[in-house]
């Protein structure tokens, strides 16, 4: 079991930046594999970034070369940095926990990009 909580969402201009947090509580947080998905109104979630328990990431096509994904196991945190910020990145922003057939989701994070 481990509960996570996205933080760092908000509004920012086309091309701007921001960063996304994910905490993870509870025990033996390095063993699972981390992601963000993203929901748009009126469209499905999607992965965006994935990082595994040995760190190897993986990006959506539409975010590859803008998006990094990182992780701190020591203080039980996921990063999303996002660069050059499209107005089609606008969407709640999900953090996900994955081990075995377990799956853990947090409250979602808002993120608008617009002028």
């Amino acid at each position: 079991q481990v509960d996570v909580v996205e933080s760092g969402g908000g509004l920012v201009q086309p091309g701007g930046s921001l960063r996304l947090s994910c905490e993870g509580s509870g025990r033996d947080f390095s063993i699972f594999d981390m992601a963000w998905y993203r929901q748009a109104p009126g469209k499905q979630r999607d992965l965006v970034a994935g990082i595994d328990h040995d760190g190897t990431t993986n990006y959506a096509d539409s975010v590859k070369g803008r998006f990094t994904i990182s992780r701190d196991n020591d203080k039980n945190t996921v990063y999303l940095q996002m660069s050059s910020l499209k107005a089609e990145d606008t969407a709640v922003y999900y953090c996900n926990a994955h081990f075995l057939s377990y799956d853990f989701w947090g409250q979602g994070t808002q993120v608008t990009v617009s002028s």
